[in-house]
């Protein structure tokens, strides 16, 4: 009988939903078995958690999914949530690949300290995607920002959906102090990771600096780095084709 195929775990980013990866789980064509799961704070019905409580989360999908270990892919805040699970659960990742990565200190900005403000945080975020979230729900602008972006409409709308909830700015301001406070510990065990990594980056990412992605690529020993043209900071909805290319030469390597 043939092999089975490899379980390669989706991890979205802050915002983010299952559908951020439809594009990759597309591309990949059952090439291999994909587990794309809704973080805690996004799924609508746990709290939002810090690292090593999406990391525990992880590994609770991954059993109830019966797969022993897998190609972990994660987004953004979802890549530091991979990374800290390589280096915590080394049994349970046989391969990272980290999209536009928040995952080192180098990733955050002056902003991303003040929206992790107990107060103004909550504030900011409440507006932030609150408003983007009432933008999405008119069509005429919603097309316009896909004609912008290049983003499917359908997804967009439901992006739209997502934002507007009040439990997704609370999930937005927890996750943004969880950062804050979890990076400095999570810098200091990437030297641990044994797993392949992958590091994409987009080449006009607003979001995460160059100076993060080169970073982290010495920090995770043998890491990999590549180069989107196409994606800024929405590398799995942008370009999926290099997200699959990454899984894909994991999977034969």
């Amino acid at each position: 009988m043939p092999d089975a195929p490899a379980t390669v775990l989706l991890l979205h980013g802050q915002p983010g939903t299952v559908a951020d990866w439809d594009g990759v789980v597309a591309r990949l064509d059952g090439r291999a078995d994909t587990l794309a799961v809704s973080r805690p704070g996004w799924d609508g019905v746990n709290r939002p958690r810090d690292l090593a409580g999406n990391a525990d989360a992880a590994v609770a999908a991954l059993d109830a999914h019966g797969a022993e270990g897998a190609v972990v892919v994660g987004h953004s805040l979802g890549a530091a949530v991979a990374a800290w699970l390589a280096a915590t659960r080394p049994d349970r990742v046989t391969a990272l690949v980290l999209a536009a990565p928040a995952a080192n200190r180098a990733a955050l900005y002056a902003l991303d300290r003040w929206l992790a403000a107990p107060v103004a945080g909550d504030v900011a975020a409440a507006a932030t995607l609150g408003g983007l979230g009432l933008a999405l729900a008119i069509a005429p602008v919603r097309r316009r920002i896909a004609d912008a972006t290049r983003l499917d409409e359908g997804y967009l709308r439901t992006a739209g959906a997502v934002v507007r909830r009040p439990a997704a700015w609370r999930a937005y301001a927890s996750e943004q102090r969880a950062l804050v406070r979890g990076l400095p510990e999570l810098e200091r065990r990437l030297g641990t990771i044994g797993a392949p990594t992958t590091i994409i980056a987009g080449r006009h990412d607003p979001i995460v600096p160059a100076r993060a992605t080169e970073a982290l690529r010495r920090q995770i020993p043998g890491a990999r780095l590549e180069h989107s043209a196409a994606a800024g900071h929405l590398v799995p909805q942008r370009d999926p084709a290099i997200v699959v290319a990454a899984i894909l030469s994991t999977l034969d390597r």
